[in-house]
């Protein structure tokens, strides 16, 4: 293949088809589709392992990889729950009768063409053709190598019930993993409305930095978390160990932890059990060195200053200590990529002060991070965590899949 373009040409036309379709019919396609899934496991899981079979266990990628049965039928479960939203097309979002006689309407319509480029993770697939499907899209997906056979599965089924639907595959697009064509899929203006890059950190510069199209980043997590003073430390704990070894690999797991300097002798020590069973490296600051040294703690590292404002995507952590909350505060703001942020604190007056003063797409108090998802807010699914402030930010799900229209209803009226 030389050129994609022909292919996006395509999905242009069948993005009319898509928006055609009535609300029930959108519904009843992912509800079609949740069940080809379900009864597909055993196929998915064979394809799925054929990728696995290409990647070592200890890459960090190789759990985003994993298809199991619970993940599939977390699919499934998740394209049912898209169905049940509401349509978010065709909302009358103004409307008004000028002295003329014209009948003005902004009404919310869908996007047209949703291209997506990610990395190593299948289930985006199912999560961006659901709600481009649901909301009147149609997609281009630009998976990565990595998941190459899993994505190849996947879109097999969607084109089953597309056809089932009397839309064209081209509806919902899978292009070639090679990476020749990305650059070409960033100047297809004439035939995709929005590009959104949902990966690394380079992935999303490189799409910043190439891209003619529109870009919504779903940005780098770097996630930190405060121990402040007042935390209740058993609850502290648990919710340190599951921000971090929960799902490592995932952009809302926790990647330092900032602890008040007069708890570190109490509080980091109570880690130190579930760090051991986790295997957890820990690159701590020169406080937090002394204490994880003393105990004994093998996978301790000191940390350097390009340990801090990292996404470890592993099981690792960095720790850093602080005299108080503005200490806090400030290291924030340096390293954030302003995805998840939490406190950890019984002081409500900090809380308040934390919660409205972090930059953040979500922020958390006495909360694990592992909740900023589109499932688990209500959303159904999310194509990714926007991390900007136009159009989008936080979970990027349903509602965002839209832009406006301006219709305008006259009767021979004219401007001179």
């Amino acid at each position: 293949m030389n050129s994609i373009l022909p292919l996006l040409q395509k999905t242009q036309q069948a993005s009319a088809a898509v928006r055609r379709l009535s609300d029930a019919h959108r519904s009843d396609l992912l509800n079609d589709l949740a069940a080809i899934v379900e009864q597909s496991k055993v196929l998915i899981m064979s394809e799925n392992q054929k990728d696995l079979d290409l990647m070592d266990k200890v890459d960090p990628k190789y759990d985003r990889l994993l298809l199991n049965e619970s993940r599939i039928q977390g699919l499934a479960d998740s394209l049912r729950e898209v169905a049940l939203l509401p349509d978010p097309t065709g909302e009358v979002l103004i409307e008004r009768n000028l002295e003329n006689g014209l009948n003005i309407k902004k009404i919310a319509v869908p996007m047209g063409v949703v291209g997506v480029i990610y990395e190593s993770r299948p289930n985006v697939t199912i999560d961006v053709a659901s709600l481009c499907l649901r909301s009147g899209n149609a997609c281009v997906l630009k998976g990565g190598k990595e998941a190459v056979f899993s994505n190849t599965c996947l879109i097999d089924l969607i084109h089953e019930i597309l056809a089932k639907y009397g839309v064209a595959d081209e509806a919902v697009l899978l292009l070639p993993s090679d990476r020749k064509f990305t650059e070409e899929l960033l100047k297809a203006t004439r035939y995709v409305d929005i590009i959104i890059p949902r990966g690394s950190d380079s992935l999303i510069q490189y799409v910043r930095q190439n891209s003619l199209i529109p870009t919504i980043e779903t940005g780098a997590g770097v996630v930190h978390t405060y121990v402040e003073t007042s935390a209740d430390l058993d609850k502290a704990k648990e919710i340190i160990v599951n921000a971090r070894v929960s799902r490592p690999s995932v952009c809302n797991s926790l990647d330092c932890a900032i602890i008040d300097e007069t708890i570190i002798n109490e509080f980091l020590p109570m880690l130190v059990e579930d760090f051991k069973k986790w295997n957890v490296e820990v690159y701590a600051d020169e406080a937090s060195f002394a204490i994880f040294e003393k105990i004994g703690y093998e996978k301790l590292q000191k940390a350097q200053e390009e340990d801090f404002g990292k996404e470890w995507l592993d099981y690792k952590i960095s720790i850093k200590t602080v005299a108080n909350l503005d200490e806090a505060l400030s290291h924030i703001q340096a390293f954030s990529s302003r995805h998840s942020e939490a406190i950890l604190t019984q002081n409500q007056a900090f809380a308040y002060r934390f919660l409205a003063e972090v930059d953040a797409a979500a922020v958390y108090h006495n909360a694990s991070t592992r909740f900023t998802d589109g499932g688990q807010f209500g959303l159904g699914a999310e194509i990714g965590i926007s991390t900007q402030k136009l159009h989008a930010r936080g979970p990027f799900a349903l509602e965002k899949l839209v832009t406006e229209k301006w219709i305008v209803l006259g009767d021979g009226q004219v401007r001179w």
